[in-house]
């Protein structure tokens, strides 16, 4: 009997391929064509249609990388093939891969409104059903000849991923340019045979079921005349019938199939790229659904609607229409599907913020669902801003790509920093770009982990990550995996009908509380430096921005920048993206994205200037000090001005050491700088204790090597700590300037160092200097700390998530590098110390008995997708506070990322809003978005604890409401003249909307 299975399945996989699948298009003839290979960038597309073509004939070689050919193919349908169905069968020289990666087109009318995509899972066009004959058939093509870079095994560096480096040599040969009769009664036969075929294998050996689709499907394959298909393949789809209409058990598990096309909004790909990708995949998408009444496609990201809506209004206005119908459905309510982990406070709230907003005033729509499949780990201060966006569900697939754990739940309650649950989801699917095989069809119900407890799940179908959708095949499995026995019952529908069966049928689903940690991918957390550094300071250029512009409005008059604001926010939000901010995007994309993070910060920087001229008197030999941090310092206010004053703290000293280096002394602190220019003490005079663990030297830079299995620009493995070089070796080593200066060579790079004490301050300021030409490694900062703690607090969005600093279980291990924002804190009972920067998210802690040791995580050498990733120069600065409660490393986390302005003048600017309690951080100060003139202010308890204090107002305020997000009232809010009284729980984030007393 197995014998006889092994044969059937063998026989049905010939037959198929060799046989059948040619026997589609059966008859066909070739079509007259020509091509314009457009210089440059992309051409506009009337530009494109117009453009004189030159002949080509199939098998010629096309295409440049990254250049775009405009292909016109002309024919005639014969007068024979009157009443058949005719397509156009374009291959523009595919390879097997997956859409996305390799050649792509946009095909159009002579008219110029758009057909469809084309990509290799999708090279038709539909001439005529049924045709007349003798019809002039004219399309016009839009190629795009995207090189391939990405063969999973193994990666290998490539010039390709930058025009400047990737040369001319065409990329593709052009394979087939035809008009063909279309059998759809063979098509359909391909479909049951394939879903048959599917489930058979995936049934157990010995299950009646089985045997009896084997033998129908033997029947069904015996009635095929190989040498007349198209006559016989109507009787051997009768022969099948039978087992296709075997209904499922009242008990199978439900699959809510959803259309999709996950598209990296920049990846292998630069953006200008995946502008065409959203327009080839909605115009594909929006076909699909004209021709098929059950099928439902979902499409996440505001930017990519954004992109169609400017650059293809013609797609765009198909989507609309759709949207209206409520087949394409909207997801996401994010700018972009961005990263999680790295976005500061402000940024995360405003991917929501632009995302709800576009879906709003696009389509009227409240998007519910936040859908994230492919971002590398999720923040624990997700949750709450779900909410407070006005979402209810929470959907993500990556987690299945952990190395270690397996996460116990697939429908589960999401609990986040400060206790706000959302219901969530993780298809057992594990994929967002599902065919409905019946090998994934069957390993979605054998996965689900709430087995007993809840009995459906959810399927994002369609090729993905460079785009595709979901293809007439998908829909004709899920059509016959409706209810067909031995399957889960399949049926396309939108994600928030799943979310609101799945909530009723498991509402006291299980709670899993605090972040979603992706074990891998831990590197992205570092490569690509610059990147990462345009971000945080693109982040708190537009804090700045926002809160000098809102203050000058107010107390002057001054024109509140809303547009530049909001396209500068876009901006930044966009390059959030999963793959942009992470750094795993090729060479292009990163120089593109500095270019473009320079004209940011100098745009926000005019913006600055002019406001805080605006609120100075300008008295000349006067200074005024600018503090747009959230806590006073210094004497001048946060969010305020006051005049310059000389420092109140003991002058600093600094003493030869003996052996060799430096003693600086403030009074406050005492370093020791041994002879190689490592710091070897750092002495807390207040408190009469060490912060470096004896013996051992902080800012110690180390060097590993740097090869992971697999993902070169994404992950790190663990085993690279196994090597360690310490580069102790120092060129030269100085006082100058108030600073200690060390200088230091390895490889082929240099780093230089400043060492700095200030006045009056409790912390120890490195300011290092990186000219790094190394490959594949990996280079950390270490700081000992004489500090013993089974856990280590990192800051996230709107607050800070605890850590183990231990390695006791699985899950503990895994956590080896993982992401902080402006610190990272430890501490004993009564004492701890901080480690803040000004641009480094990644980090990681080791412990022995008496010794916990952080390191800072500033560079990495990966050679795929960039084989030059962060050569160059790069700036550092980040500083130790011993003595350091939480409060203290929040203060000084803002302290280094956002330096005091100085200007002429001499009149104090009092702040526009002002908070009494420093465990009550102001992360954002602006004017509503509408143009109210209201002043919208957005605050969060930073600490982990319950506070009540008062927020006051610096101007006269007629009313105050509490709002969401978006700047929606949800609740009246407690005045008391200037004053609001404020109850905030643990990490809780407040948003108040100030009505301005009108003269």
């Amino acid at each position: 009997m197995h014998s006889d299975r092994a044969v059937t399945e063998a026989r049905l996989k010939r037959v198929l391929e060799e046989r059948i699948r040619p026997a589609v298009h059966p008859e066909s003839v070739p079509l007259e064509t020509g091509i314009w290979n457009a210089p440059g960038e992309p051409v506009p597309v009337a530009e494109g249609l117009a453009a004189p073509r030159t002949p080509i004939a199939v098998g010629a070689a096309w295409g440049p990388p990254w250049g775009t050919s405009w292909f016109t193919v002309r024919g005639t349908v014969p007068e024979a093939w009157a009443g058949r169905t005719v397509e156009a069968v374009l291959d523009l020289g595919f390879d097997e891969n997956m859409p996305g990666f390799q050649c792509e087109g946009l095909v159009y009318r002579p008219d110029g409104s758009p057909v469809k995509g084309l990509n290799p899972r999708n090279q038709w066009v539909r001439v005529g059903s049924p045709v007349v004959g003798g019809e002039a058939v004219v399309l016009h093509i839009e190629a795009a000849s995207n090189p391939v870079l990405l063969d999973y095994h193994p990666f290998q560096p490539t010039e390709l991923g930058d025009p400047e480096t990737a040369g001319s040599e065409p990329q593709y040969r052009l394979a087939r340019m035809d008009l063909a009769v279309f059998d759809e009664t063979v098509w359909e036969l391909v479909q049951d045979l394939e879903v048959l075929g599917e489930l058979m294998a995936e049934l157990s050996p010995d299950t009646p079921r089985r045997w009896e689709i084997l033998r129908a499907v033997e029947r069904a394959l015996d009635a095929v005349d190989l040498q007349d298909v198209g006559g016989t393949a109507a009787r051997a789809r009768e022969l099948l019938a039978g087992v296709l209409a075997a209904p499922a058990h009242a008990s199978a598990h439900r699959i809510s199939a959803v259309g999709h096309a996950h598209i990296d909004s920049a990846w292998l790909w630069p953006l200008r790229e995946t502008v065409r990708k959203v327009a080839r995949t909605t115009a594909n998408m929006t076909a699909l659904l004209e021709d098929e009444p059950d099928f439902v496609y979902a499409m996440s990201q505001a930017q990519q609607f954004a992109w169609i809506k400017e650059h293809r209004p013609e797609v765009y206005a198909r989507v609309k229409k759709a949207v209206a119908e409520g087949r394409f459905v909207p997801v996401g309510g994010m700018w972009v599907e961005s990263d999680t982990n790295m976005p500061g406070s402000e940024a995360l709230a405003r991917q929501f913020v632009h995302g709800k907003r576009f879906f709003l005033e696009e389509f009227g729509i409240e998007t519910e669902e936040v859908w994230l499949p492919d971002t590398f780990g999720y923040s624990a201060a997700l949750p709450q801003l779900v909410k407070q966006a006005g979402a209810k569900w929470f959907l993500t697939q990556k987690i299945s790509w952990s190395q270690t754990n397996t996460f116990p739940h697939h429908t589960f309650w999401w609990e986040g920093l400060d206790g706000t649950r959302v219901f969530s989801h993780f298809p057992p699917i594990d994929t967002y770009n599902a065919q409905l095989s019946g090998k994934e069809v069957a390993h979605a119900v054998r996965n689900f982990r709430e087995k007993g407890s809840a009995g459906r799940s959810l399927a994002p179908t369609g090729w993905g990550d460079g785009g595709g959708g979901t293809t007439r095949e998908m829909v004709a499995r899920a059509r016959r995996l409706a209810d067909l026995e031995g399957s889960a019952k399949v049926v396309f529908e939108r994600p928030s009908a799943f979310f609101e069966k799945a909530r009723a049928e498991y509402a006291h689903a299980p709670v899993w509380v605090g972040e979603l940690y992706l074990e891998l991918h831990r590197a992205t957390l570092t490569s690509q430096a610059r990147t990462k550094q345009g971000n945080r300071r693109s982040e708190h250029l537009l804090r700045e921005a926002e809160l000098w512009a809102a203050t000058a409005a107010v107390r002057t008059g001054f024109r509140y920048p809303y547009e530049e604001l909001d396209r500068l926010w876009k901006t930044v939000l966009l390059h959030q993206f999963h793959d942009i901010l992470p750094g795993s995007s090729i060479a292009w994309v990163h120089r593109e994205a500095e270019r473009t993070y320079a004209r940011v910060a100098r745009e926000l920087e005019v913006i600055v200037t002019e406001a805080l001229a605006t609120l100075s008197d300008g008295v000349s030999g006067a200074e005024l000090v600018f503090n747009a941090a959230p806590h006073e310092r210094g004497g001048v206010p946060a969010g305020g001005a006051a005049p310059a004053r000389p420092g109140a703290g003991a002058p600093v000293t600094a003493e030869p050491r003996e052996g060799g280096g430096f003693v600086l002394d403030n009074g406050l602190l005492r370093i020791g700088i041994d002879g190689r220019g490592l710091v070897v003490s750092v002495y807390d005079l207040t408190a009469d204790r060490e912060t470096v663990t004896p013996g051992q030297a902080a800012n110690l830079l180390q060097l590993h090597p740097d090869f992971p299995n697999m993902w070169d620009a994404w992950d790190v493995d663990h085993f690279y700590r196994n090597t360690v070089t310490d580069l102790t070796d120092v060129r030269e080593l100085v006082w100058a300037d108030g600073a200690v200066r060390v200088v230091r060579a390895f490889g082929s790079s240099r780093v230089e160092q400043r060492l700095t004490l200030p006045e009056g301050a409790r912390r120890l300021e490195i300011d290092t200097e990186v000219d790094w030409h190394e490959t594949e490694k990996f280079l950390k900062a270490a700081f000992p700390l004489d500090v013993r703690s089974d856990r280590i607090a990192a800051e996230t969005q709107f607050g800070h998530l605890y850590r183990p600093t231990h390695t006791n279980t699985s899950w503990d291990a895994a956590k080896f590098e993982a992401c902080q924002h402006r610190f990272v804190h430890i501490e004993e009972p009564g004492w701890g110390a901080a480690l803040v920067n000004d641009s480094t998210y990644g980090y990681d802690v080791t412990r022995t008995a008496h010794t916990t040791t952080v390191r800072l995580s500033l560079l990495r050498a990966p050679r795929f997708p960039d084989p030059r990733t962060d050569q160059g120069t790069h700036r550092f600065r980040y500083a130790l506070v011993p003595g350091a409660a939480i409060g203290d490393a929040v203060r000084e986390g803002y302290r280094i990322n956002l330096p005091e302005r100085r200007v002429p003048g001499g009149a104090a600017v009092a702040p526009l809003v002002s908070v009494e309690d420093d465990a009550v951080v102001v992360t954002a100060i602006k004017l509503a978005d509408d143009g109210s003139g209201d002043v919208v202010v957005r605050l969060h308890e930073s600490r982990g604890g319950r506070v009540r204090t008062r927020l006051t107002a610096g101007f006269p305020v007629s009313g105050a409401v509490f709002c969401d997000l978006l700047e929606r009232p949800t609740g009246p809010a407690e005045l008391q003249g200037p004053h609001c009284p404020l109850a905030l729980r643990p990490f809780e984030i407040v948003t108040l909307r100030l009505s301005r007393t009108t003269e």
